[in-house]
């Protein structure tokens, strides 16, 4: 069995969870989880990110176990031991399975690498960090600030 994430890993996905969640109280066009909480992207392709957001109009991906099917945006808290596979295999299946937006957090830089789908890539298209506010156009009208994300 896997240990389990560090304490600044889970209150880093809870943060990004509780800002969205609060966000679609009043802008209810979708649900966020969080993990664990499987996603089958295909027949042998099961992921667990550590956030995820699902529109209301693609609502019907999510099971008792989860999800089948690509959630709109993926989110990943970033491991030391763990970040290599994340960016790599871990991009490629998100990007084969058709999730929109990616999210790379990485808490010993405090930053966020969002990574948009382009054809069948996921491509970097911004990295903030403490003192930026971020977004994505698949939750209209939320913003987000990058420092509160990493604190504890």
């Amino acid at each position: 069995m896997s240990p389990a994430p560090r304490w600044q890993h889970q209150q880093i996905a809870l943060n990004i969870a509780s800002a969205i969640r609060e966000h679609l109280r009043s802008h209810p066009v979708g649900k966020v989880t969080i993990a664990p909480s499987d996603v089958e992207l295909g027949p042998t392709e099961v992921y667990e990110p550590d956030v995820y957001f699902v529109s209301n109009k693609r609502a019907g991906i999510f099971t008792e176990q989860g999800a089948t099917g690509a959630p709109d945006l993926a989110i990943e808290v970033l491991s030391p031991s763990t970040a290599r596979l994340d960016r790599v295999p871990k991009r490629e299946g998100y990007a084969a399975a058709g999730v929109k937006e990616l999210w790379f957090v990485e808490p010993w830089q405090q930053r966020i690498e969002i990574y948009n789908l382009q054809g069948n890539e996921l491509t970097l298209v911004r990295t903030a960090g403490t003192g930026d506010t971020i977004g994505t156009p698949l939750i209209p009208e939320l913003t987000l600030d990058v420092g509160e994300i990493f604190e504890s």
